[in-house]
């Protein structure tokens, strides 16, 4: 949870820095704007990412003031609309810092679900419940979901994990450090 503005700035700058990851301080602020002026797909993915920390932000503070719940709803609304647009559908308490969208249609994620630092998305990735039960995966520091991969159920992935590109985990990977892959997830390479 994000508590305050100075808490807030630090993670908006640290993931600046992971979504611009191949250039240095000179250069970044050069290939930010370039982005925003070609209104390339990673100025909006980012952009994204900023709406959903500010309304974590605001979700922290909304039972404060009436102004903190007022400006929760606005952000609420900001990150719901650029979602819609962007195929991307997540809750502002999901993810820790570091998180990492490089295409982002059909991301889907639930509300219930906790995802550790460092998550990369690549796109059309779900991660949720399973249809059966209402339990949600929690997903440990620095996993990567390829493109096409999903996350179902009640499962545990641990810290530093591949997910392979198509994958349907339903199963727990406890393992850390491993790559998994195919329909359902098995381990398939040990780093």
């Amino acid at each position: 949870m994000i508590s305050s503005r100075k808490q807030l700035n630090e993670i908006l700058s640290y993931e600046k820095r992971l979504n611009w990851d191949n250039f240095n301080d000179k250069e970044l602020k050069y290939q930010i704007f370039l982005s925003y002026l070609k209104r390339h797909p990673q100025w909006f993915n980012f952009k994204y990412i900023i709406a959903l920390r500010k309304a974590g932000y605001y979700y922290t503070k909304r039972k404060k003031n009436i102004i903190f719940g007022i400006l929760y709803i606005l952000s609420c609304r900001k990150k719901n609309r650029l979602g819609r647009k962007l195929g991307i559908e997540c809750n502002e308490q999901t993810f820790e810092k570091g998180l990492v969208i490089y295409h982002s249609q059909g991301i889907v994620v639930n509300g219930l679900a906790r995802v550790g630092a460092n998550c990369h998305l690549h796109g059309n990735n779900c991660i949720g419940t399973d249809g059966i039960t209402a339990d949600c995966p929690i997903i440990g520091n620095n996993v990567v979901l390829g493109v096409g991969a999903k996350v179902l159920g009640g499962v545990r992935i641990a810290n530093d994990i591949t997910i392979a590109a198509g994958a349907v985990v339903v199963d727990s990977f406890l393992e850390p450090g491993v790559v998994i892959g195919g329909v359902p997830a098995r381990i398939i390479k040990r780093k």
